[in-house]
Parts: C-alpha cells; sequence; structure tokens
C-alpha cells in the first residue's frame, strides 16, 4: 500500500566510480538468474541451515548464502537499498577494504541467525545482513546526510530528502521490533532478522575503523 524507497545520498559526490558495488550488485543478479535456472536444489545446497552449521557442516554456505534471495521483491529491495548506500561508504574505505568489510559484515549476520536459531532446518539466504551492515557503517560515517528518497502511497509519489540518522534509524528500530516478535514464535521461517539486526550491530561498532586515513575530509558535499 505504501513505503519508501532510498534513491541515493544527496548530500556528497563520490570521488571514483563504485567498482566494486556494481560488481557485488552484478554478482546477485547473476546468482539469482542461477537459482532460476536450477531450482529449489541449488538454493538449499548454497543455502544456510542453521541445523547442519550447528552439526559442523555446511560452513561455506555463511558466505555463498548471501549471494542468495528468495524472489524478484527480494533482491530488487536489496540491490536498491545497497546501491542507495554502498557507493558512499566504497569510496569512504576504498574498494579492497570495502569488499571486506562488506563479506565479513555478511559472515557475521548469518552467523548470528544461526545462533538465533540453531535448531532450524529453514534455509536462510539473502545479502540483507551484508547491507545491514553497510547501512550501520553509514550511519556512523555520515549521520547528517540527506538520503533521496521517494515516499509512495498507493498512487501518490512525491522525493523528499531524509536524515541518514532519521532513515535508518527507523529501519534498524522495525527490524528489532520484527525480531522481538518473531523470537516470540518457533522459528518456522520468514524474513531473517537477526541478520539484519547482527550485520547493522558489526556495521555501527567498526565501520569507522574501515574508513581509510584522510578519506573523509576529501570528500566534499554537494550541499552545505
Amino acid at each position: 500500500m505504501g513505503g519508501l524507497i532510498p534513491l541515493g545520498d544527496a548530500s556528497r559526490r563520490l570521488r571514483r566510480w563504485p567498482l566494486v558495488t556494481v560488481l557485488l550488485i552484478a554478482a546477485n543478479v547473476w546468482v539469482f538468474f542461477l537459482e532460476l535456472t536450477y531450482g529449489d536444489q541449488f538454493v538449499y545446497m548454497y543455502s544456510v541451515i542453521p541445523a547442519r552449521i550447528m552439526a559442523g557442516r555446511g560452513w561455506g554456505t555463511i558466505l555463498t548464502a548471501m549471494f542468495l534471495h528468495a524472489s524478484w521483491l527480494h533482491i530488487i529491495g536489496n540491490m536498491v537499498f545497497f546501491w542507495a548506500f554502498g557507493p558512499e561508504m566504497e569510496d569512504a574505505m576504498g574498494r579492497f577494504r570495502f569488499l571486506s568489510f562488506y563479506l565479513i559484515g555478511g559472515v557475521v549476520a548469518m552467523t548470528a541467525q544461526v545462533l538465533a536459531a540453531p535448531g532450524s532446518r529453514v534455509p536462510n539466504l539473502g545479502a540483507s545482513g551484508a547491507i545491514a551492515a553497510v547501512m550501520g557503517a553509514f550511519l556512523v560515517t555520515y549521520p547528517r546526510d540527506r538520503i533521496k528518497t521517494a515516499l509512495f502511497f498507493l498512487f501518490f509519489v512525491r522525493i523528499t530528502y531524509i536524515p541518514a540518522v532519521l532513515l535508518i534509524g527507523v529501519w534498524f528500530l522495525l527490524q528489532l521490533f520484527s525480531a522481538g516478535q518473531v523470537a516470540g514464535h518457533v522459528q518456522t521461517g520468514g524474513v531473517a532478522y537477526m541478520a539484519h539486526v547482527g550485520g547493522f550491530v558489526f556495521g555501527v561498532v567498526t565501520g569507522r575503523l574501515w574508513i581509510r586515513k584522510g578519506a573523509l575530509g576529501s570528500q566534499w558535499q554537494r550541499f552545505n
């Protein structure tokens, strides 16, 4: 019925093209087409099954699962959010550091989900945890930046600018609320909210440590 779509940082101009962000998006899209080609068996093989991880098997899926998605809506939503916040963090961290941060954030997020439901046999997949880590790092790095956002309700659409601290802060509170609701019931599937929370906390706590020395001072704002 309604919602919002972040379109990008309106307060900052990139120093160079976000190569790693684009390649990660391309990798996610490519893997999604592999899912469509090979079906459920492919998804089951490369997604995280918490019970399997706790039994000491399938450790590599903690990495591969972050490139899988459950539907068109799932991958489009994730990639839109990644494109809104990823390029600025890649610019601030540098390409190699950003790639490392993204992958480690995704692993931390998936691990958090496994620990939250260790006996679950439901496949867990998606880039949401890694993207949550990027959003957490963005929050502590550029909290005052204005995020160009499309607000929509039914057929009404409006473009506005929302402070990053408000947009990302509200998003995180929704994840905490949803995770609390899920925790009160048997883990039978659905959105891996604890992966979102785990990735976001990792980004908030470590995000500034990944920034290249002098990178923040070299970026200039579009708006004062």
